[in-house]
Formats: structure tokens, sequence, C-alpha cells
């Protein structure tokens, strides 16, 4: 098996004083509280539990920063799955509607989530985000097929359905390909993620098809490591088709033991920033994102 897990955090918070879940970060009396959401593993990649805040720090264009916030809970998510149904996918697509209803039936009761599809049209089911699990499952039978890969455009789409959900949000896309059609490209797509804080998980396939006159081997498109790592969410490369259950339930499992940090950036200089969330303690790797936007104006305020 060949499984990579790279990056994972995001956002959200906890309050001390009155504030405001803002999709830009949390504003607390007037001050912006950067939220982090991190991921720790031990040597084994077991998720590890029961930290404390000062088993961590966090760097701010390298300048070591307060924890102002803390939060070791399971925080709600909302959530696009989005799949790449193009022609490439047909042998497995059955493992994957599979794989995605592991994921979906792990949604925990305050989780909302939406499934959706991607070849030449992009598919959104169903219209609104719901908590109903049973709506979501049946929704993975009704999703369309076709070619090409219009990938970064479903990511883009998955953004903006995202865009008035309050809390962490995440799109966790799946594909065996390269983007061979959208009319937006891998930069603007990152841009968004970043600007929005929208988390992205990515589960990228090695396929191999007939495509009516040869044998065709496809390999996931090399931007979904970059789109993961730099907003926190977690990128898997798979070989084999039996690893797509035990993936997308790892992701699962991910999102619902993550530790929430957060900061007040020393400026709002609307530039973006480097962040670094490092844990103290030997042999152990956090999992956060890489950066952030450090502006004052956003769709929360």
């Amino acid at each position: 098996m060949k499984l990579r897990a790279i990056g994972l955090a995001a956002a959200v918070v906890a309050a001390e004083t009155i504030s405001v879940f803002g999709q830009q970060g949390v504003f607390r009396s007037g001050t912006r509280i950067v939220p982090l959401y991190a991921t720790v593993v031990n040597a084994q990649r077991r998720l590890v539990a029961a930290l404390t805040k000062t088993d961590f720090e966090i760097l701010d264009n390298e300048k070591p920063q307060e924890i102002q916030l803390f939060e070791n809970e399971v925080q709600p998510i909302t959530v696009v799955v989005m799949l790449d149904t193009s022609a490439s996918m047909m042998g497995n697509m059955e493992l994957l509607k599979h794989a995605s209803e592991q994921f979906v039936l792990r949604l925990l009761p305050k989780d909302k989530g939406m499934v959706g599809s991607f070849n030449d049209k992009i598919q959104f089911l169903p219209k609104a985000f719901t908590a109903n699990r049973d709506e979501l499952v049946k929704s993975l039978d009704l999703l369309d097929y076709g070619n090409p890969t219009r990938l970064f455009d479903a990511i883009h789409e998955s953004i903006a359905h995202l865009k008035s959900a309050e809390g962490r949000r995440v799109v966790l896309v799946f594909t065996d390909g390269d983007d061979t059609d959208s009319s937006i490209g891998a930069n603007p797509v990152l841009d968004e993620a970043r600007n929005d804080e929208v988390m992205i998980y990515a589960v990228g396939f090695h396929s191999d098809y007939f495509n009516g006159s040869r044998q065709v081997h496809t390999r996931p498109d090399s931007s979904l490591k970059r789109f993961a790592d730099d907003t926190g969410g977690g990128y898997f490369e798979l070989d084999k088709s039996s690893d797509l259950a035990p993936t997308f339930t790892r992701v699962a499992s991910e999102l619902h033991s993550q530790y929430v940090l957060g900061f007040t950036p020393a400026v709002l200089d609307g530039k973006i920033h480097r962040v670094l969330v490092r844990v103290k303690r030997p042999g152990l790797t956090v999992r956060a994102r890489k950066s952030y936007l450090a502006s004052a104006e956003g769709n929360g305020k």
C-alpha cells in the first residue's frame, strides 16, 4: 500500500469574551484571532490525544506567537465530498462510492455535508448542506458520469458553496488524473482556499483502464498535494482500490481528532504570512496549515 498523508489543519475557535465566528478567523473585541487546526501523530502514524497548550508553539513569519486559544474537543465541520466520475474511474466506481459512504456515515450530528461529482459537468447533491447522513448516502447513487476532468473548477465551485458556512469548512476531493478542462487554474484555486480559510483534503489514485484503443495508466494531479499542504488538509496517494475505504475512514477520524490553536497577529498588513505549528515532545509530528492572509477584512467581520 502506498499511502502518504501530508498536511492538516484549519479554522475554528472558542471564545473567552464576546466573539463572532468569522470565515477568515475569529474577531474578539475588535481583535482578530487566527485559528489553526492541528493533527498530531506518533511514529506509527497513530493520532495522539491529551496534549496540552504548553506542548505546542506557533511561529508567524518565523516569529514566536503567544497561544491565546486552545481547545481539544471535537469541532463540527461543513464538508463537500467531491468525486471524480470521469471515464477512467468506471471500473472502480462502486468501491469509490463505498469509500465515500464510509466517510459520510462517520459524520457527527452537528456536521453538515454535501456530495458532488465532476467530469465535463459539475454536480452537487443535495442542493443545500445537510446533517442527514441517509440523504447524503442516497445522493451518492445519483451522481452523474462523463468526460473530461474539470478538477480545478470542481474545487473552485466547492469553495463557493462553503462561503456562507460557519466554522470549519472542508473540501474532500478525489481524483485519479490531471485536470484536463477547467476554466480556472491551480494558483487561483489555492488563493481562494487560503483567503476563505477552506481546508482541502485530497485523495489521489493511480488507475488503469482501457480507453477503447489502448490501456491507460493515470496519475493524480500534482497540484493536489500543494493544495492540501498549504491549507492544512491531508493528501493521500493510493495505488490499490482496496485502500479507498480505509483512507476515507482515516480522513473522518482526523477531522474529528484535531486540536484548535489561535493567536493574534502582530500586524494585519494584507499579506500572506507563513505560519508554523510545532510540537515540543520528541517523536511526534504535527500537521497544520502553512499560511494565512493577515487581513482584518473578511466575510465574517
